[in-house]
């Protein structure tokens, strides 16, 4: 499976994010958009950050925790 985190500098809401995926210990990629802004056409992400597993964007903002969990049981 693989995971990635669509995130662009100095946010907030993608720190909430990246520690909720460390506490479900699932390992993930950062993808910063603004220095691959091609992620922003095939994932067109208006808040930050994205949530993309298998090639599939499965949120943005910030998802409750219990929706994290049943994507990755």
């Amino acid at each position: 499976m693989r995971v990635e985190v669509l995130t662009t500098p100095g946010c907030s809401n993608c720190k909430v994010l990246e520690k909720m995926l460390n506490e479900l210990g699932i390992p993930y990629d950062l993808i910063d958009v603004t220095e691959k802004p091609e992620y922003l056409e095939k994932y067109p992400i208006f808040t930050a950050p994205g949530l993309v597993v298998d090639g599939k964007l499965q949120f943005t903002g910030i998802p409750k925790k219990e929706n994290l969990q049943k994507i990755f049981s």
